[in-house]
């Protein structure tokens, strides 16, 4: 295996879903400029739109999540497309 091809500057993130407010810690190397704070300590926070938590294959329940009208800008792009 090749020596200093991984990231160094591992850290606890927080990462939050934004469906059910779910927040989990992990170590992880994303960028991000926001943060938030959990037990008194402050974490970096990356938003995520689908998690473990909210996922229909680990939740077992079959649930819509339109965020920010994806199905919308899907149609609308394709629709062009349509006959």
């Amino acid at each position: 295996m090749k020596k200093g091809i991984h990231p160094e500057n591992y850290r606890m993130v927080a990462f939050k879903d934004m469906s059910n407010d779910d927040v989990f810690l992990t170590k992880s190397t994303a960028d991000t400029k926001e943060t938030i704070e959990i037990d008194g300590a402050e974490y970096p926070l990356i938003k995520l739109e689908i998690s473990r938590t909210s996922h229909p294959y680990y939740t077992g329940k079959s649930k819509l999540v339109d965020t920010a009208g994806r199905i919308d800008k899907f149609k609308n792009k394709y629709a062009k497309f349509k006959k």
